[in-house]
Order: C-alpha cells, then sequence, then structure tokens
C-alpha cells in the first residue's frame, strides 16, 4: 500500500473510516430534463418579452431497459457463423476514419458492406458498436448490440455500457451492467470504468458504494484505472474523504490518480491543500505534471489568491514546454483576472498563438471584473464565434457592474436573434430585473420565463424571481411563490431571498419572525442570512436577540468572517451598545474599510466626534485607502467635537482630492455644512454654496437648513428651505423642518401660516413611531395610540409623570403640535406623543435600575426631549432613545446631545 504522509496526516483529523460493506439496492433517480426556447420572436423593445415563445421540442428517447437484453429485434440480415474469415483491416480503418472526420454515411457504409460480405459478428461488432456510440448514433448502435446477443461478450458490453453512460442514457447504462450480471458474462477492469462512468454522472453515492464493494470483492481494486474511475464517482458525490481513503490504499498511482485527488480537493476549495498535493506529486512518486495538472493548480492558485504560488506554477510550466497549450494559457487567463491586474491579463491573452472561445470569454470576464465593461463589450464583438456561454458571461458581468439595462438590452438581443438560452441566461436577466427595481420590466421577464416553462422546474430560478419581486416591491407576489410548496420553503435560498425582501421592504417584524421559524435543521444558515437579520436587530434595536445571533455565528463558525464581524459592530452600535461593538472591532483579525466605517458610524450615532477622530488617526497609521463613506464620516465628526476643530476639518475638506484622489459630492459638502452650522459659521457655509463645482441637491440644502434651525438663523434656514421644496414640492417633511425652524426662534405666526399651506396641499408629515421590545416582542406606539393591550396603564402612569414633570419645571410646549386645534387640546395632543407613550411602557415593565431603551423613526419633538430630561430626574432613571439623528440620553436632568441634534 502506498500512501504519501502528508496526505494521511492532513486528513486524518477530518475524515471518517471507509465503509466496505455492500449497501442495499438503492436505483437512481432520473434528473429533471428543462425544455430550451428553439427560435424567440424577434423584437428589440422590453415590452416583446410577454409575447409567447415556443419550447424548442425534445427528441424522443431511445427505450433503454431490461427489454434490451430480453427482446432482441429480429435479425433482418443473413450472417455467417464464427468459422467464417474475419473482417478485413480495411474495415477497421474505415470505422476510424469515420470517427475521426464525423462521417456518419461512411459508417453506415461500412455496415453495410460487413453484413454484405457476412462478416462475422463477433469481431467486427465491438468496433461497430463504439464508432456508433462515438457518432451520437446511439439507435444504430443499439441496434447493432441486439444483433449480438445470441454472443456477446465482455468487450461489447463494456462498450455499449460506456457508450450510454457517455451519451446520456446513465440509467439505461446501469440497467445494462446488472443485467450483464445476471448472465454468465464477468465484468472486467473495462466494465468496471464504464459502469463508475455512470456512477459519477448520476452522482449515486449508494450505487457508487455497491460498484466499489464488487470492485473489491472480484478483486479489481489493484487495478489504477479502476480506482481512478472510483476517486471521480466519489469526487462527483461530494465525498473527499472516501476520494483520499482509495488514493491513499491505491498500491500504484499513475497522473491520473495525481490529477483526481488533487481536483476532487481543489472542488471542496481546499486550495492550500491541492498545492501541497502538486509538490508531493512530483516529490513522492517522481512524477511529472502534465496539462491537467497545471490547469487545476492554477485553480487553485486563483482561488486561494495564492500569487506566489500561481507563479510557480507559470514558471514550471515555462520549463515544461507547456506555455503555448490553449487549456494551461485560458487557466492562467482566470489565475491572472484574480491575482494580477489587467495588464497581466491582456499581455498573456495578446501572446496566445492560439485562441478558443473560452479564452475570448474568459477575457470578457476579466475585463468585467476589472470594471472595465465597454473594453468587455468590444471584445465580445470582436469573437469570432458566439455561444450562450459567452453571451451569459457578458451578461453577468453587466450585473456585477450594475449596468442592468445594459444587460436587459443584450437579452433582447439574444431573444431577437434566436440564441440558445439557459437556466443561467434567465437568472442573470432576472437578476437585471432586481437591480432595476422596475416592477413593470420585472412582470414582462416573469411572464417570459413562465412561459418558458422555467419557473415551476429550477431551484435557482425561483430563487431569483423571489428575490427579483422582493426587489421591484412584489412582496405579495414573492410570498405567494415562497409558501406555494413545502420545497420552497426549506430551500435555503429561497429562505434567505425571504428573509432579505422582509428586511429590504421595512418588513422587519417578519424577517425576524421567519428566522426564528427556520423550517428544518437542513437549511443552512449562512452570512448573508445573519448579516441581514444583524441588520434587521440593528434597525429595530433588538439589543438581546442581536446577542443570541451573535453566539449562534460562533457556534456555526461564521465569526471570523470579515463581512459579519463588520454586521455585528454596527449592530451593537445601533442597539446603544458602543462598548460592544468597539470589543467586536477590536476583536475581529482583519479589518477592511468598512470595518473601520462601521465603527465610526457607531461613534457619531453616539455623538462621541474625539473617539471617532482618534479612529480615523488609527486608520491612516494602518496604511487603508478611505473611500467617500470613510470622509464623509469623519467630516461629520469634527461636528461632535469638545473643542472646535473646524480648522482641521477644512484642511481635509479642500485636500481629499489631492490627497486620497476622491472627489467632492454633495454628500461630503453637507457633510461639512453641517460641521460649519454646528460652530456656528454659516456664513462661510453660504461662500460654501457659491463655490460648489455643481448644483447642490436636497442633501446640502437640508443640511444647510438644519444648521440654521441649530444656530436660531431663519434666513439662512428660510433660504434653504425655499430650495428643498423647488427641488422636492412633494416632500411633506420639508414643511415640518421650515415650521418648527420658525417655531424654536419664535416666529409664531411665519410658523403657523407653514402649517396651513402644509394642510391645504394635503400633505401630512410621516407619522411618527416610537417603539420599544419587551419580552422578545415589538410594542411600537403612535401619537395619542390606545390600541395597546396595556393601554389605560399607560395613559394612567403618563398622567401621573407630566404631573410630578410639572412640579419639577417642565412646561408643555404647544408650538410641536401641527394640528389646527384649541390650546387645551393641542395640549392633549403634546402629552401623548410616541415617544412618550413608549417610554412610559418602558418605565412599566422594565427592573428598577435598567436603562429604558426607546427607538424613534423620525427625529424627536422638542417638547418630548425636554421633557424626559424632566422624566430622567423624577423617576432616577436614565432613558436611551435612538431617533434618525443618534442617541440622546436623558440622565439626570440632561441629555448627551446637549440639546443639539
Amino acid at each position: 500500500m502506498v500512501a504519501t504522509t502528508t496526505t494521511t496526516t492532513i486528513a486524518a483529523a477530518y475524515f471518517p473510516a471507509f465503509p466496505h460493506s455492500i449497501l442495499s439496492p438503492h436505483p437512481p433517480s432520473t434528473r429533471p430534463s428543462l425544455p430550451y426556447p428553439s427560435k424567440p420572436p424577434s423584437s428589440s423593445p422590453i415590452s416583446s418579452l410577454s409575447l409567447s415563445v415556443p419550447n424548442k421540442p425534445k427528441p424522443t428517447p431511445i427505450a433503454f431497459s431490461a427489454q434490451i437484453v430480453t427482446n432482441p429485434l429480429p435479425q433482418n440480415h443473413a450472417t455467417s457463423s464464427d468459422t467464417d474469415g474475419p473482417p478485413t483491416e480495411n474495415h477497421f480503418n474505415l470505422l476510424r476514419t469515420s470517427v475521426r472526420y464525423n462521417d456518419v454515411e461512411l459508417a453506415k457504409a461500412v455496415h453495410a458492406s460487413a453484413l454484405k460480405r457476412e462478416e462475422p459478428k463477433t469481431t467486427l461488432s465491438n468496433a461497430l458498436v463504439s464508432a456508433y456510440l462515438k457518432l451520437g448514433l446511439t439507435t444504430d448502435a443499439v441496434r447493432v448490440f441486439r444483433q449480438c446477443l445470441s454472443c456477446p461478450d465482455v468487450v461489447l458490453y463494456s462498450t455499449m455500457i460506456s457508450g450510454l453512460a457517455k451519451s446520456g442514457y446513465e440509467l439505461e447504462a446501469v440497467s445494462l451492467f446488472f443485467r450483464m450480471r445476471k448472465t454468465e458474462i464477468e465484468p472486467n477492469e473495462f466494465s468496471f470504468v464504464a459502469i463508475l462512468t455512470a456512477c459519477n454522472r448520476l452522482s449515486d453515492l449508494e450505487l457508487g458504494f455497491q460498484v466499489h464493494s464488487l470492485v473489491v470483492k472480484m478483486g479489481y481494486v489493484g487495478f489504477t484505472y479502476v480506482s481512478n474511475a472510483l476517486m471521480g464517482s466519489y469526487s462527483k458525490c461530494g465525498r473527499l474523504d472516501f476520494v483520499l481513503q482509495v488514493f491513499d490504499e491505491m498500491p500504484e498511482r499513475d497522473v491520473v490518480s495525481w490529477n483526481t485527488m488533487i481536483a476532487a480537493v481543489v472542488k471542496e476549495s481546499m486550495y492550500d491543500w491541492a498545492i501541497e498535493l502538486f509538490r508531493d506529486m512530483q516529490r513522492v512518486d517522481e512524477f511529472s505534471a502534465d496539462r491537467f495538472t497545471l490547469s487545476t493548480v492554477l485553480v487553485a492558485c486563483a482561488g486561494g489568491r495564492n500569487w506566489n504560488g500561481g507563479r510557480q506554477v507559470h514558471a514550471h510550466g515555462i520549463r515544461m514546454g507547456f506555455q503555448p497549450t490553449l487549456n494551461v494559457n485560458n487557466a492562467l487567463i482566470d489565475f491572472y483576472t484574480k491575482c494580477g491586474s489587467i495588464r497581466d491579463v491582456e499581455t498573456l491573452f495578446e501572446s496566445m498563438p492560439v485562441k478558443d472561445i473560452i479564452t475570448w470569454t474568459e477575457m470578457i470576464t476579466a475585463y468585467m471584473d476589472f470594471g472595465l465593461v465597454d473594453l468587455a463589450s468590444e471584445s465580445f464583438d470582436m469573437m469570432p464565434e458566439k455561444n450562450c456561454v459567452s453571451y451569459n458571461a457578458l451578461l453577468a458581468g453587466c450585473c456585477r457592474n450594475g449596468e442592468g439595462m445594459r444587460a436587459l438590452g443584450l437579452f433582447c438581443k439574444m431573444v431577437e436573434e434566436g440564441t440558445e438560452l439557459d437556466e443561467f441566461t434567465l437568472t442573470i436577466v432576472i437578476n437585471a430585473c432586481g437591480l432595476l427595481t422596475d416592477m413593470k420590466i420585472s412582470e414582462q421577464v416573469h411572464g417570459f420565463v413562465l412561459k418558458c416553462g422555467f419557473g415551476s422546474n429550477s431551484n435557482c430560478i425561483e430563487s431569483a424571481l423571489i428575490d427579483m419581486c422582493t426587489r421591484c416591491g412584489r412582496m405579495d407576489e414573492a410570498e405567494k411563490m415562497f409558501y406555494q410548496g413545502l420545497d420552497n420553503v426549506s430551500c435555503p435560498i429561497n429562505w434567505t431571498s425571504m428573509i432579505c425582501g422582509y428586511s429590504r421592504n421595512g418588513k422587519l417584524e417578519e424577517a425576524i419572525s421567519l428566522f426564528c421559524n427556520r423550517p428544518s435543521e437542513e437549511v443552512v444558515v449562512d452570512e448573508i442570512a445573519l448579516a441581514t437579520v444583524l441588520g434587521v436587530c440593528g434597525a429595530l434595536g433588538y439589543h438581546v436577540f442581536g446577542k443570541q445571533i451573535h453566539c449562534l455565528a460562533l457556534k456555526i463558525g461564521l465569526l471570523n468572517d470579515t463581512g459579519i464581524g463588520n454586521t455585528l459592530t454596527s449592530m451593537y452600535c445601533k442597539c446603544g451598545n458602543l462598548e460592544g461593538g468597539i470589543k467586536i472591532f477590536d476583536m475581529m483579525s482583519t479589518h477592511d474599510t468598512v470595518s473601520w466605517n462601521s465603527v465610526m458610524g457607531g461613534h457619531l450615532l453616539h455623538r462621541q466626534g474625539d473617539g471617532a477622530l482618534d479612529l480615523w488617526s488609527k486608520m491612516e497609521k494602518a496604511g487603508l485607502q478611505p473611500d467617500e463613506d470613510t470622509l464623509r464620516l469623519v467630516i461629520s465628526a469634527y461636528g461632535f467635537t469638545d473643542s472646535n476643530l473646524v480648522e482641521k476639518c477644512r484642511i481635509l475638506f479642500l485636500s481629499m482630492r489631492t490627497t486620497y484622489d476622491i472627489e467632492p459630492t454633495p454628500e461630503l459638502y453637507a457633510a461639512f455644512v453641517g460641521v460649519l452650522g454646528y460652530w456656528d459659521l454659516l456664513e462661510e457655509a453660504e461662500q460654501l454654496i457659491n463655490s460648489m463645482p455643481f448644483e447642490p441637491n436636497a442633501t446640502f440644502w437640508r443640511a444647510l437648513l438644519d444648521a440654521g434651525r441649530i444656530s436660531l438663523n431663519t434666513r439662512i434656514g428660510a433660504m434653504a428651505a425655499k430650495q428643498i421644496l423647488a427641488l422636492e414640492p412633494l416632500d411633506p417633511s420639508t414643511y415640518v423642518l421650515v415650521a418648527n425652524l420658525y417655531s424654536a426662534s419664535g416666529r409664531w405666526q411665519c410658523a403657523e401660516k407653514t402649517r396651513e399651506e402644509m394642510r391645504k396641499k394635503g400633505f401630512r408629515k410621516i407619522p411618527s413611531r416610537s417603539w420599544i421590545i419587551n419580552e422578545n416582542k415589538v410594542h411600537s406606539f403612535y401619537t395619542r395610540d390606545e390600541r395597546h393591550f396595556q393601554s389605560r396603564d399607560i395613559y394612567s402612569a403618563i398622567d401621573v409623570l407630566i404631573l410630578e414633570c410639572m412640579k419639577s419645571g417642565y412646561a408643555p410646549d404647544t408650538s410641536f403640535v401641527l394640528q389646527d386645534v384649541e390650546e387645551y387640546q393641542k395640549k392633549d395632543f403634546l402629552y401623548y406623543h410616541s415617544a412618550k407613550l413608549a417610554a412610559t411602557y418602558g418605565l412599566l415593565t422594565t427592573k428598577r435600575g435598567e436603562p429604558i431603551r426607546v427607538m424613534k423613526n423620525v427625529a424627536i419633538c422638542g417638547d418630548c426631549h425636554t421633557f424626559l430630561k424632566f422624566v430622567s430626574v423624577v423617576v432616577r432613571r436614565e432613558i436611551m432613545v435612538r431617533d434618525s439623528s443618534g442617541f440622546h440620553v436623558f440622565s439626570k436632568g440632561q441629555c448627551s446631545c446637549k440639546d443639539y441634534w
């Protein structure tokens, strides 16, 4: 027994012992066939996708079953006995020529000549069956085979089994093999290779066990090519442990053995192990790598982003003389796409003497991966030959680069030209619709897919349709597709898509409910589902459930994932646990730009500008390149510092183009304006308006309006409000901001005039919603809300609180009531704002001494802000409110925002 020390040592800790018992018979299941559209209607507009598309008729399958050996066709041709002379060598030469040049007529002519000369079947039939199978004439091969059933041999059976397996008739090949076992003909090593080919294509593990056991029983386990076939079959079934066991027990190996082992390891994404096996191959068994070895190892280097390893394999290939080989060069293009630069890829492409359709397709993929969409399109146009795969590469690249409409246009072109459409094509175009978020286009594409017959036959297409519906606001249809069958509910991709859809459409509680009600343990919780639910926990402020998801991530081994770490950091910060977010950030093994942005954003939510700037200094020392979001957060941090650092902020803002190669955007200007407003430098903000290289958008003017409100500068505020109303005349939040600006500065008449204009136009402000989480349930409140089952207790308690706060100096500010009612009624409206109701419910349901955590969808009003400061004194409790501006921590009559929000 030969076994490498490295292979056995690495795998010993991971894989169990190999089973050698013969398992009970388990008939393989058939794979579903998918209809493909033949010639879709030629029309370019998107609307044409709703037209009827005929399906390509599927060829009638040949019946290969048990009757193939029990009911042979009648022999209509005269044959001679085995005592006749052998066939001429010319017959065999002509059959080989017919296969080489794909000449069907020549093969049939040889067959006719043999029948005419009454050549014996047993000497020519094997060659005829083999030739017909290689030419794709399965029916003719079956006819010859049936005519030879009176005197078949193991070679004929093996040839027929192998041909059926390779022609897509795997079930018939298995049936024929077990039928042969019932005769007196014993299978040989070639028979086992043939049946294992069928097992490989069927991915039937139990059938593979039976064949393996038979191989051991009949003594063929020592044949290298039989063991190679066993390894290939187990690899296809995803059982790397069995592949390793067979490999280690092989008495002799060849290059194919090593290639199969390396390919199986690469298939399981164990890239470092694959490279180690490549070294063992040359060191232990002293085999020279072939083209397939180099191609597979290059795939491992690309998957593991092993730049040095890939370069060494490239150099090894040059030394071995494989440089001009097409498949090696194609693997090199993929490697340099993932690990090198576009210049490396272009240099290699231009030096290739021969290019095939795979080469061109990989070049398109490379351009798309580097974001060069136009160059990818040019390469596609230059291709001498195109097929469905090359179209798919261009479509997928457009989607990866956010070019949804461009992908749809290309898809329409495919439909016009009658190009073959497969599952991947339709999945990509569905994803393109999701990028566009256009309901009408998504409905047309949805209808087109259903008319093609793919909708209910493909899990990946169904998952893509569910995701598309959630992105295009069609949640009812997404839910209908998801719940229409148990298979859909238990599909991990569909389950994750629905969770993301609920989150995307603001149905946060439904997302958590679906996550908690996982249909079965077989539904794998992946990074996407975890990150989505953690984001929902952050949005809701669901701190307790967020900690449980943290434990789940630790349990299933996803805590080392950078994306999960970033989401955990953000979740803890949004739930008011800044210390927890910082702790997660410090525990992460690697940080990317999003990691730093998450923890800096957490500091800003808690209005800790100095802490955010300290992180910025550490990020610069780490040498990490900031993005636009980073600079926006850093600039905003200067508006929350204890001391005036506007000069440093100004230097950063003016130097971002030269220092970080980032062009100032309206969002960055708006952040700087917010800082100037906080430090009462509104004149400089006005000068900034005149120097901007572009027209300011609504985001910028809102920042200026907010700055005017903080500084009580109604002139600046009115100017900003006028611009916002011109840009977004139908946005009611603008009128609310203007009214609050006038109210804060004591201009009650102007404030009432603004509210009257708002009422005349029929605008209503976004309903103020506050919520608190108690006993794993979200309790929501709106203004004067009496729907809660404890509303009587809440209203009684709030009346007591108001009286106690009034004794301490609280006076209700009715200017924050937008309804046109009497003064006494305004007080009634004011007393029962949603934030007051939620905070009171929290006081009733939490233990003494615990902080109250209230979440709010809009900015807290001034009166509620004042009231909660008094409440913190009366009840001696800390009250934490997170609104659209960040956290307010009320304690001992003070707020952490210092009354600037």
